[in-house]
């Protein structure tokens, strides 16, 4: 037996000329998640088609919920453009609904081929008829029904009842490779979370000040990793060892400015890493104003130590929608855990808000930090987080 997945795209039906190259990056997607999982992917306008064997089904619907680039999934069935067999599925899709106590539906239809005989309403009327006649206990109700029934008339006819949402956006990659600026905080898993889902593909780099830092800590950044890898496909791990970089910051750098010079090296870091594996943007969890660092002032500051693009999602957003957000892709819990990063560490009491942008500059170019930075990057452990391992994770 086989179950088929009618996938709504969404966005890439947007992208006209360059839709083959956003399809084949979702089919590539889809493709890396199911490994060693037999499918067939059929693409038609306006959709795409997943079958895969029935023992499969379920861990191929919690695949495509996670895959960016895609509106929308429904397990449908797929028969002849045959109204008789078009109402035969009707009632079968109703079968689940009804067992699990709905009392009340509704049919929508959706005719991209014209030339078949019944238009749209016919084919809602034809098919709730039947389904009536099978249930005589249901009702009708087009304003606020316990269920839907979809028919959508194709090359071929498909009809399904539950459409799950999907994370809309663009497939991963689809917009290159970016480096992510990854803390135990709950702010930066949302911005690898909300890139994804803008087709950058994600490598992250955590920076670990042991023993200044526990290894719980490091454990907790692993497990944020894992978790992020369910939307983005795959997820490496840079961990930078940075005690020696922070000793010379507190040793050298007077205490308001300590903080910024921090930033910057980290930013110098995470500019050296995205250079060698060829990607084109850093991607951070800065919120404008939520913490001292994150003045439009100081981020210019922290920014000037690379020459590619910082992206910023969660920009314009409070920490009450961050932390929504965190809740609903399953990385709050492991971000609030008590083991602190090293941006905890060493902070001053009042830092600098608005910093002479030339007087820091210089401040930083003299604590010399050039050969502590290459050798924290060349003695980086980078740890691989495929889609497999965040299901194992068990989160």
């Amino acid at each position: 037996m086989h179950d088929l997945f009618l996938i709504k795209p969404g966005e890439i039906e947007l992208k006209l000329g360059n839709r083959r190259e956003f399809t084949r990056r979702l089919k590539e997607q889809i493709t890396k998640r199911l490994k060693g999982i037999p499918f067939i992917f059929e693409e038609y306008p306006g959709r795409f088609f997943l079958t895969v064997e029935e023992k499969d089904s379920e861990l191929a619907l919690f695949v495509l919920q996670h895959c960016p680039g895609i509106n929308g999934v429904a397990k449908a069935i797929r028969i002849k453009k045959d109204i008789d067999e078009i109402c035969q599925a009707t009632v079968e899709c109703a079968k689940t609904e009804i067992s699990a106590g709905s009392h009340s539906f509704k049919i929508e239809a959706r005719r991209s081929d014209k030339s078949f005989p019944l238009d749209s309403y016919k084919i809602c009327v034809v098919a709730g008829n039947s389904l009536l006649s099978e249930y005589p206990k249901l009702s009708v109700d087009v304003h606020n029904p316990d269920f839907i029934i979809r028919i959508e008339i194709r090359e071929q006819a498909y009809v399904y009842s539950r459409t799950v949402a999907g994370p809309r956006g663009l497939p991963v990659g689809s917009q290159g490779k970016g480096v992510l600026l990854l803390s135990g905080g709950i702010d930066s898993p949302v911005a690898g979370y909300m890139m994804a889902c803008r087709g950058l593909a994600l490598e992250s780099i955590y920076f670990h000040s042991y023993p200044y830092t526990s290894p719980e800590a490091q454990q907790k950044v692993e497990r944020l990793a894992a978790r992020i890898s369910i939307w983005t496909g795959g997820m490496n791990l840079w961990i930078v060892p940075f005690t020696d970089i922070q000793l010379a910051i507190a040793k050298a750098s007077y205490e308001e400015a300590k903080t910024l010079m921090l930033r910057m090296a980290m930013m110098q870091v995470a500019d050296i890493i995205a250079h060698r594996i060829n990607a084109n943007s850093v991607v951070t969890g800065e919120s404008l104003g939520q913490v001292a660092s994150q003045t439009a002032e100081n981020m210019r500051l922290s920014q000037s130590k690379t020459s590619l693009p910082v992206l910023r999602p969660l920009i314009g957003i409070d920490k009450e929608g961050i932390i929504a957000i965190a809740r609903q892709i399953g990385t709050y819990d492991i971000s609030i855990l008590p083991y602190e990063d090293c941006c905890v560490l060493f902070s001053p009491k009042h830092p600098i808000l608005k910093p002479d942008f030339g007087e820091l500059r210089s401040h930083f170019e003299s604590l010399a930090l050039g050969n502590l930075i290459e050798s924290a990057v060349d003695n980086s452990e980078r740890k691989c987080f495929d889609f497999a391992d965040a299901l194992k994770s068990g989160i």
